[in-house]
C-alpha cells in the first residue's frame, strides 16, 4: 500500500507531461498503479475478512497451537492477508508432515507449502484468517510480550490437553535418555533413564505448558526459568503414551 503523499508525487510527475514508463522507472511504482490513481487517488478501504468461525478440527488445532507458540510466527503480506510460518527441523520429517496435516485440518482448503532453509523447513500457509485463528499474534518476540489464551482457545486446550502438550514438545521440547553409573557389589553398572525437556524463553508459554501437565497428572520440575523437566518414571510413561519422541 502506498501512502497519499507517494501517490500525489507520482501524479505530479505525470502532470508535468512525463510518460507512465518514465515515472514508473523513477519511482519504482508500476504503471498500472499510477494509472489507477489517475481515476482514484484515495485507496479503497480494506474490508475485514469474514470471521472463519471455530477451527474445523479442534484436536488438530490444539496441536497446531502448541507448534505455533513454540516455533511459529505470523507476518502480513505486503498487500493483504497473512502468512503462517512454522519452523520444522530437517531431522524430524515426521514432524513436518504432521504440521502440514494439522494446518489443512484446522483451515480446510488453505494452501500449504514448504520453504527450505539451512537445517530446517518453514511450513508456510497464506490466509486472511491466521491472526483470528491465533490471536496471540502481535509485534515483537513472544517472550517480550504477554501471551494468554482467549476463552475459546482455553476451552479447546482443556478438552485436548495432550494434543497441546504434544505440539509444544514437538516445537520446543525433546525426549532424551540420561545415564549414570552406580557401584553394585563392587562393580560399576550403567543405568539409563528417559526424560522429557521443554525449553522456552516466555514465562507465559512455560506457564501454559505446566498448567496442561498438571491437568493430565504429569509431575514436572522447573530446572530454571527457561526449562521444564519431566523425569518421574510414571510421568515419563504417560508422556510416552500420549507424546512420544519426535521422528
Amino acid at each position: 500500500m502506498y501512502d497519499i503523499s507517494t501517490r500525489k508525487r507520482a501524479l505530479a510527475l505525470v502532470a508535468q507531461g512525463r510518460s507512465l514508463n518514465s515515472v514508473s522507472r523513477e519511482t519504482g511504482i508500476s504503471r498500472a498503479a499510477i494509472r489507477s490513481w489517475q481515476d482514484r487517488l484515495e485507496p479503497l478501504p480494506r474490508i475485514a475478512p469474514p470471521d472463519p468461525g471455530p477451527p474445523a478440527d479442534e484436536r488438530a488445532y490444539a496441536y497446531l497451537l502448541g507448534l505455533y507458540l513454540g516455533d511459529g510466527c505470523i507476518s502480513a503480506h505486503p498487500r493483504s492477508g497473512y502468512y503462517l510460518r512454522i519452523a520444522c527441523a530437517d531431522a524430524w520429517p515426521g514432524l513436518l508432515q504432521q504440521c502440514r496435516e494439522a494446518i489443512v485440518k484446522v483451515l480446510p482448503g488453505v494452501g500449504v507449502y514448504t520453504l527450505q532453509k539451512q537445517g530446517c523447513a518453514m511450513v508456510t500457509s497464506y490466509s486472511q484468517h491466521w491472526p483470528r485463528i491465533f490471536p496471540q499474534h502481535g509485534p515483537g518476540k513472544k517472550h517480550e510480550r504477554t501471551i494468554t489464551l482467549v476463552p475459546w482457545q482455553q476451552e479447546i486446550v482443556d478438552t485436548h490437553p495432550w494434543e497441546f502438550i504434544r505440539g509444544l514438545i514437538h516445537s520446543d521440547g525433546c525426549r532424551i535418555t540420561n545415564w549414570t553409573t552406580r557401584l553394585v557389589d563392587g562393580e560399576s553398572k550403567r543405568y539409563e533413564y528417559p526424560r522429557y525437556f521443554f525449553t522456552n524463553l516466555s514465562s507465559d508459554i512455560i506457564r501454559l505448558f505446566t498448567e496442561a501437565l498438571d491437568r493430565v497428572g504429569v509431575e514436572w520440575r522447573q530446572a530454571n526459568p527457561r526449562n521444564i523437566s519431566v523425569a518421574r518414571k510414571a510421568s515419563v510413561a504417560l508422556m510416552d503414551t500420549h507424546v512420544g519422541p519426535k521422528h
